[in-house]
């Protein structure tokens, strides 16, 4: 058994599948409710979020535009250091509503910075759906107007997140027992 099977099977679960999924619906349901009408630019926040939006998005039946955004403040450590820009969007957002599909709400640093990107870049609104809202007492700027399910101030992964580059594909999500 390796470093990382092991890491997995003495995780707890928080969330499975249908959690996940049923957090999903709702979160669409508010996203068509406010931007049906809107001609929104989707940016999803990469790599946690490629789960997030690839479930998401088959939900909203509405026109939109998809594109992605990747800053970081992780790479392949479990504590969130200097935010590091790898990429900014292909699509102009000037004038347009904009909503960061994010996976987890963490601390808000990064949202934060890709909130004032994206106003930068002259966007109408700039609002941001997390699937997952980590409970810490030290959050800082708005809150994600679209938040789904509540996880514990642990590291946590599966459905997009990941430990040290693994296990982003897990169809549920975890914390580890250490942290």
């Amino acid at each position: 058994m390796t470093q990382m099977d092991s890491l997995l099977a003495e995780a707890d679960l928080l969330y499975s599948m249908d959690d996940i999924n049923q957090a999903l619906d709702k979160l669409a349901e508010a996203i068509e409710r406010d931007y049906a009408e809107l001609n929104p630019v989707m940016l999803c926040v990469m790599n946690g979020a490629v789960m997030t939006a690839g479930h998401l998005l088959p939900r909203l039946p509405f026109r939109l535009e998809l594109d992605y955004i990747h800053a970081s403040r992780y790479g392949d450590k479990t504590v969130g250091g200097e935010l590091v820009w790898q990429s900014q969007p292909s699509i102009d957002i000037n004038d347009r509503h904009v909503v960061l599909i994010e996976d987890i709400y963490d601390q808000g640093l990064t949202l934060a910075a890709l909130r004032e990107f994206c106003k930068e870049a002259g966007a109408v609104s700039v609002r941001c759906v997390c699937l997952f809202d980590k409970l810490r007492e030290d959050k800082v700027g708005p809150l994600p107007e679209y938040l789904g399910l509540t996880v514990p101030d642990r590291y946590v992964f599966g459905f997009g997140m990941d430990v040290a580059g693994y296990w982003r594909n897990l169809p549920a999500v975890y914390a580890m027992k250490d942290s």
